[in-house]
Order: C-alpha cells, then sequence, then structure tokens
C-alpha cells in the first residue's frame, strides 16, 4: 500500500462514519494528485488498483467487518482481477470510487469497481479475492457469519461465471 496518508484517512473516516449494508454500495470520493500521475500526465495505471484497494478496505470496515478481521486474524487477499479503462483522470480531477460485493462462491467473492466522474465511469474493474487464515481460504459464509449474516449469493452474472471457467494459461 503506497497511499499511507489516504489509508489513514479512510480508515478514520470509515470507523466514524455511516455503516453499509454488505450488498451496498461503499463511496469514497478522491482527487488525482501529481503523486498518482504517470509519464502521460494522467492517473497511472497502477493507482487505480491501489485506489481499488482503499475502497475494499472502506467496505469491509464499514460493513462491520473490521473486529472479525482482527480477531480471526484473516487476511484479505486478491486472487484475480480485470479491469477496464474508459477514459483518462487528469491532473487534479475529482472522481468517485463505487465499491460494492457483487456476489460468491464457495471460496471466493467477488467485488466490483467502478470510477466515476462528472464525465461518467472512467473504469471499472471486478476482483476475485477471499479471506485467508492460518493458511487456509476462509469460506464466505464463515465470514458472513461473522457479520450474523445467513444469506446465500445474488446470482453470479455470466461474465463472472465465464471468468471463473477460463483456465489459467501457463
Amino acid at each position: 500500500m503506497n497511499l499511507l496518508f489516504r489509508l489513514m484517512a479512510v480508515v478514520v473516516a470509515a470507523l466514524l462514519g455511516r455503516p453499509v449494508g454488505f450488498l451496498d454500495d461503499a463511496r469514497l470520493r478522491f482527487r488525482v494528485w501529481p503523486t498518482d500521475l504517470d509519464l502521460n500526465m494522467h492517473m497511472t495505471n497502477a493507482r487505480y488498483f491501489s485506489v481499488m484497494d482503499l475502497g475494499r478496505t472502506d467496505l469491509m470496515l464499514r460493513a462491520g467487518l473490521g473486529r472479525a478481521i482482527l480477531r480471526n486474524r484473516w487476511q484479505p487477499v486478491l486472487g484475480a482481477a480485470t479491469v477496464r479503462f474508459r477514459r483518462p483522470l487528469a491532473p487534479f480531477q475529482r472522481f468517485e470510487l463505487v465499491s460494492r460485493v457483487l456476489c460468491w462462491d464457495e471460496k471466493y467473492f467477488f467485488i466490483e469497481h467502478r470510477v466515476e466522474t462528472a464525465g461518467g465511469t472512467a473504469a471499472m474493474a471486478v476482483v476475485q479475492g477471499a479471506f485467508v487464515a492460518r493458511g487456509a481460504v476462509v469460506p464466505p459464509a464463515e465470514v458472513l457469519a461473522a457479520l450474523g449474516e445467513g444469506r446465500d449469493s445474488p446470482p453470479i452474472p455470466d461474465f463472472i461465471a465465464a471468468w471463473r471457467a477460463q483456465p489459467l494459461v501457463a
């Protein structure tokens, strides 16, 4: 995590802010700073992923997972990500990151991140993530139980089902 000050601000705001439901949108507002830029003078591709890390942190904390993560020593990790860039973000441009849980299976959560500007969607990503403890994946059902939720996953969208079915290329 190379955004230490943004991380601290997100954690404090999440702990003091309004809770969100596990399947609700979590929104964060940012501005593109000079340290976010690449040689083309727009936000570098890698920074999108760093900002999305902040979105997942905010979502986990505001949904009420903070204590369970600490108590159980769960580590959130990503297994895969796919992103589509639609338009660049210019220096000092404001944007909003919208993060939400789409669905889950027996092992992974699938989370959508949208980078929104006044001009529309700048980027959208879907990540496959899990919680790991003692070298093993924590089943999503156990994570949901820590929240007091016993719900089933929303239907898995076709594009995620197709993505999951793709073999890894060596």
